[in-house]
């Protein structure tokens, strides 16, 4: 209870935060399930325009190819401008980016 106590404080705070005035960023949104060994979600929004969002599950239970898949997005405005995407797969074949910026092999 206590832990969800000060999350709560966290979440209410990093809401109610402005911009900070020297550029840092700070948190404006952040949402967080952590569902034990079946799993986990989150995300989170920055004062400067940076997102995340990420969802993992516990997959091939009970072999030897268990382990978590991640799927996710993250996204940040770049310097030109243009908000950069990138959707990305975690798993048992690696780390699987993708967006209209990256290369394709």
């Amino acid at each position: 209870m206590k832990s969800f106590i000060v999350f709560a404080l966290f979440v209410a705070a990093a809401a109610a935060a402005p911009v900070n005035p020297d550029g840092d960023a700070v948190i404006v949104k952040y949402d967080s399930d952590n569902i034990g060994v079946e799993g986990y979600n989150f995300a989170y929004e920055t004062s400067n325009g940076i997102k995340q969002e990420e969802t993992a599950q516990l997959v091939d239970r009970g072999t030897e190819d268990e382990g978590i898949s991640v799927r996710g997005a993250y996204s940040y405005p770049g310097p030109d401008g243009v908000v950069y995407v990138v959707t990305y797969l975690a798993d048992k074949n690696g780390f699987q980016p993708n967006g209209d910026h990256i290369p394709k092999a």
